[in-house]
């Protein structure tokens, strides 16, 4: 559940200062077993799961989501993950770096659970109870998409991630929010940038996006030390993209975060 313990220490700072309603949380618990090539348990992987309703459904080959939990699984392929009463839709992944979370890599192991139509299956959990998503079997190599042979409708933001002295930074994130408070859960999320600093960030529909880097997963305030931007720093600057466009060109100043300095008399 690595995600919501994260993005969730957000929303806990919103309702304790009445930006968000409190009340009771109803909590519920899916389980299930990923089977993959060959029928065989999906150990070492991953079950990723995402909100019904918080965005689009999930479509690797055109966007990546920010997920709400990510859970293990055993040995056996079996899962067992406690999660907000809701409905969700479920996605295994089966990485080289385990301790990585973001867009699939080609050769990677992985699969969205699907209906009897072919459309992501979706798994409700009430509160109080149990629900089981069954054997997913299936699971594959992922194949990522070529420029030559993206699918209709792909739309995405495409720049560069450079330091102060305007030098490319490498292996760093850039999150999608549609709002420009940038509060809470980001609803789209890039690879890591590579070499040049360049990175592609893959969103579901044409609209105004707000853009913000960092090195790690999560919410919460950034650790010293590690990379920490906002596209258009105090005051976010909003980005356009049109549905079935790539927008070039969005360079994006980063630094390491550094805690303000206590003057010496003050409290």
């Amino acid at each position: 559940m690595i995600f919501r313990l994260l993005w969730g220490a957000v929303l806990g700072l919103l309702v304790a200062s009445g930006a968000v309603a409190a009340g009771p949380v109803q909590t519920g618990t899916l389980n299930g077993r990923v089977l993959g090539e060959g029928e065989n348990p999906l150990a070492n992987g991953s079950v990723v799961l995402f909100r019904r309703g918080a965005g689009p459904p999930p479509a690797p080959d055109r966007y990546w989501l920010v997920p709400d939990y990510v859970e293990d699984l055993d040995d056996d392929g079996r899962f067992s993950v406690a999660v907000e009463a809701g409905a969700y839709y479920l996605a295994a992944i089966k990485r080289n770096n385990r301790k990585e979370i973001g867009p699939p890599k080609d050769g990677e192991l992985f699969l969205v659970a699907a209906d009897a139509k072919g459309m992501p299956a979706t798994f409700t959990v009430k509160g109080g109870e149990t629900a089981g998503a069954g054997t997913i079997a299936g699971v594959r190599p992922f194949g990522k998409e070529t420029a030559a042979a993206r699918p209709a409708g792909f739309t995405a933001i495409e720049g560069t991630i450079v330091d102060g002295d305007g030098k490319p930074v490498e292996g760093v994130i850039v999150f999608a929010f549609t709002s420009p408070t940038m509060v809470g859960k980001p609803l789209f999320v890039s690879e890591r940038s590579g070499k040049e600093g360049n990175y592609l960030l893959r969103v579901a529909a044409g609209g105004v996006y707000y853009l913000k880097v960092r090195d790690v997963y999560g919410g919460g305030e950034p650790a010293e030390g590690t990379v920490y931007a906002t596209f258009g720093g105090d005051i976010p600057s909003a980005v356009n993209v049109d549905y079935g466009d790539v927008k070039k060109g969005i360079t994006i100043p980063v630094s390491r975060f550094e805690r303000p300095t206590r003057k010496k008399g003050n409290r």
